[in-house]
This record gives structure tokens, C-alpha cells and sequence, in this order.
């Protein structure tokens, strides 16, 4: 049996939510091994002169604990 955890990460991007979440993944691929998946749970962005200046994604990322 397997036993897993799930941390919680914040992360943004000038480019795009995809872009929040997968540095949400590298970032904690650099202190956790094991990742099975990732949850996004929200997802917000913030707006500077009507445009979308950046985007934001909570990000819950599953490991397997050894």
C-alpha cells in the first residue's frame, strides 16, 4: 500500500494558468520525489489597464511518501 501526500503550492505566470501550474510542479519537484499528480483548485489572474497582467493557479501537488 501506498501512502501519499498532498501539499499545496501558489504559483503564477506571465503567460498563462498551464504555464502557473507547471511551475507549480517544477518548484516542488526540487524538494519532493514521487509526484503522481497535480490538482488545480483555483484559478484567479490580475488585471492592469483591462488586461490580464498576470495568472494565478493553488495548485495541490500528490507525492508518494517512501
Amino acid at each position: 500500500m501506498a501512502v501519499l501526500k498532498v501539499n499545496e503550492l501558489l504559483a503564477n505566470s506571465d503567460e498563462s494558468w498551464e504555464d502557473a501550474a507547471k511551475k507549480a510542479v517544477a518548484q516542488a519537484a526540487k524538494s519532493v520525489d514521487n509526484i503522481r499528480s497535480v490538482y488545480i483548485s483555483e484559478q484567479s489572474a490580475t488585471v492592469k489597464d483591462g488586461k490580464i497582467e498576470s495568472y494565478r493557479v493553488n495548485a495541490k501537488v500528490t507525492f508518494e511518501v517512501k
